[in-house]
């Protein structure tokens, strides 16, 4: 049986949990939020979309997985009338790659001005 792997951040911040854990050919990746390296979080729900998608596949890039990998993702959104603009975000986000299953849930609260997590399984490239 194999080890269990597991990435911490790439900034360095110690957190109670791993960025991913790779078992088995298969990456979990942490949740990915809309913070950009300096921090900051965009206003609109597309650009929120976009920063933790870019988020997402620089975790599974360093996991050995990408984005044409995704087996699942988990979106957590903080109001569904934002629906639609997530929808048509996250469609441009992944043009040319294979749609994974996706499910999307709202929540009820976000720290700061956070509105979405994304949370992904992807294989490990071979």
């Amino acid at each position: 049986m194999s080890a269990v792997e597991r990435l911490n951040h790439a900034d360095g911040k110690p957190r109670p949990y791993s960025a991913t854990a790779t078992f088995g050919g298969v990456v979990w990746a942490c949740g990915q939020i809309p913070a950009n390296s300096q921090g900051e979080i965009p206003e609109s729900m597309a650009d929120q979309l976009g920063v933790a998608m870019d988020n997402l596949e620089q975790v599974l890039t360093a996991a050995g997985a990408s984005l044409s990998t995704l087996l699942k993702l988990t979106i957590y959104i903080a109001d569904f009338d934002e629906f639609d603009e997530y929808n048509e975000a996250y469609q441009r986000c992944l043009d040319g790659h294979a749609l994974p299953p996706r499910t999307t849930v709202q929540v009820a609260r976000f720290r700061g001005k956070k509105r979405i997590e994304i949370d992904a399984v992807a294989a490990v490239e071979s």
